[in-house]
């Protein structure tokens, strides 16, 4: 990925276990790599809602998820 700033957002709060800081709706990052996988093991309140990290200077979303039914289905087998 190229250099520069990295925001992971989402249109509702994020928490993710690998930070210690509330996310809130948006968060930046100066490493590209980093972003992604806070990112993909993040989660919104409530779960479902999109998570995407885009890269600043340029507006391109670099990685988006979001809850599928097939992980709603295993959360209520858990």
């Amino acid at each position: 990925m190229p250099n520069g700033i990295y925001r992971i957002e989402s249109e509702r709060p994020i928490v993710s276990a690998l930070l210690h800081v509330a996310m809130g709706k948006s968060c930046l990052l100066d490493d590209g790599e980093l972003a992604v996988v806070v990112a993909a093991k993040s989660q919104t309140i409530p779960p479902g809602r999109e998570i995407r990290v885009v890269h600043v200077p340029t507006g391109e979303i670099v990685f988006r998820k979001s809850e599928t039914i097939h992980d709603r289905f295993n959360e209520s087998l858990g």
